[in-house]
């Protein structure tokens, strides 16, 4: 998947840190239910997360520019 910038509702954690609680992919507000992991670099934040949509995302903050970026969108394979 290439990247491509989003729009992402986040709120600042204890730390000052952006969080993703919703964000838009394909025209659809998806919930955000669960973060499943997340790790830092000195430059960007990761967030592996379970959307009300049923799939998985990493979506990339940017902490230089400021912006969102989705990375990867994991499908659920159903027990497949």
């Amino acid at each position: 998947m290439d990247r491509s910038y989003i729009m992402v509702d986040a709120f600042a954690g204890a730390k000052g840190e952006e969080t993703p609680r919703a964000f838009m992919h394909e025209g659809s507000r998806l919930t955000v239910t669960e973060i499943v992991t997340c790790w830092y670099t000195e430059t960007h934040c990761y967030f592996r997360l379970q959307a009300d949509d049923g799939h998985r995302y990493v979506l990339r903050y940017d902490l230089d520019k400021l912006i969102w970026e989705l990375v990867m969108c994991e499908t659920p394979d159903n027990g497949k």
